[in-house]
């Protein structure tokens, strides 16, 4: 045999998981690049809202404070614009419509955590995340006590355990509701698709990530979570899914805004309204599907996001940058609309520019600590 094709079958007979982990190490940071250029929908955050800050601007000028929008959700901390504890939004909300939640602080024994969620009926699997948390940061499916166990090692913050909610859908549907008026509004709905992948007898779970470009720009921090699980090879037909509904952790987004109807706008609307002090946000809802949504059964409450939300039906791959500035334009309309008129009609003083700089300072010392 020829010494050249001596080398490709020497080639051709290493495991098939080295070729895509060599291939990751040269071509990953360029690919990486030139996806995130050429989709806007992966640019950081201060890159796509840097041309609509003049328009903040504008509407902190009217308001005469950066923080025009502190009275838009009078009971939610700082109007759920950050810092806002997942365990006082939850007090707000009927316990029927959200799932069984357990608050685990820093340092607590891990012990008397077990024992609670014993006590309270708890089962595997179980969803962890911080009380106070920012874009699916440290979100994760617990398996079993072992998962739990090393999770609340690692967690520096204050942390939820909840049950985890089995529906098929999720989506973000867009509320708002102007201070006076009798019903509220839906303004956009977003569908989340989790990452999947359908095994096909070869692949290792990591190659086939790399195969599409949502899942190949988000490897690294795949790879740091779930380690050698992604050089499993899945057999043919088998699906794999990672059932986190955030954008940075590889769902895709999609518009469904045409769902918007009469029968959807009443059940949310009910819900809201429910929820004290509540005029503008975003619920990210799981459901079993959309009829019975619309008819106000089978369905969760796993987020309610207030001041800090975005329309997130804007990071459908479909939408131009130019559609996505002017809906965030739009809604910071529509939140310093309301804002305002609650400042008028309860009395209620706006934030302060020293104490707005001194909640930010804080926001970025909690991030920290979730890194």
């Amino acid at each position: 045999m020829r010494r050249r094709e001596q080398r490709i079958v020497a080639k051709s007979l290493l495991p098939q998981k080295s070729q895509p982990r060599r291939r990751r190490r040269w071509m990953w940071p360029l690919v990486t690049a030139f996806i995130k250029v050429s989709h806007w929908e992966y640019w950081p955050v201060y890159v796509f809202y840097a041309p609509v800050v003049p328009y903040w601007l504008w509407l902190s000028l009217k308001a005469r404070t950066l923080f025009f929008f502190s009275a838009a959700n009078p009971l939610l901390p700082n109007s759920g614009f950050t810092l806002a504890k997942k365990t006082e939004i939850y007090k707000l909300i009927p316990e029927k419509y959200y799932p069984k939640t357990k608050l685990c602080h820093v340092g607590a024994a891990i012990s008397t955590l077990m024992e609670s969620l014993e006590e309270g009926g708890f089962r595997f699997p179980l969803i962890a995340k911080p009380n106070i948390g920012d874009r699916g940061v440290q979100v994760k499916l617990l398996q079993n006590a072992t998962e739990l166990v090393a999770y609340h090692n690692r967690s520096r913050v204050d942390f939820l355990i909840q049950e985890f909610v089995d529906y098929e859908y999720e989506a973000g549907i867009f509320y708002f509701r102007i201070p006076g008026e009798q019903r509220g509004h839906i303004s956009g709905i977003v569908s989340k698709a989790y990452l999947a992948v359908t095994g096909d007898g070869r692949s290792t779970i990591e190659q086939l990530l790399m195969a599409e470009d949502r899942y190949f720009i988000r490897l690294p921090l795949l790879r740091t979570a779930y380690n050698t699980l992604l050089d499993h090879v899945l057999p043919k037909g088998a699906r794999y899914v990672l059932p986190y509904g955030s954008h940075c952790r590889g769902a895709k987004f999609t518009d469904v805004s045409h769902r918007i109807d009469d029968a959807l706008i009443d059940t949310v609307d009910e819900i809201c309204q429910q929820i004290p002090g509540f005029h503008y946000g975003r619920m990210d809802i799981k459901f079993r599907s959309w009829e019975d949504l619309r008819a106000g059964k089978n369905f969760s409450v796993i987020e309610l996001n207030g001041a800090a939300s975005e329309p997130a039906h804007i990071y459908d791959p479909s939408h131009s940058v130019f559609f996505a500035w002017k809906e965030v334009c739009r809604h910071w309309r529509l939140l310093y609309t309301i804002s305002k008129a609650n400042s008028v009609d309860r009395g209620l003083k706006l934030m302060s520019i020293p104490d707005g700089v001194n909640m930010m300072r804080h926001h970025f010392s909690n991030l920290r600590l979730m890194k």
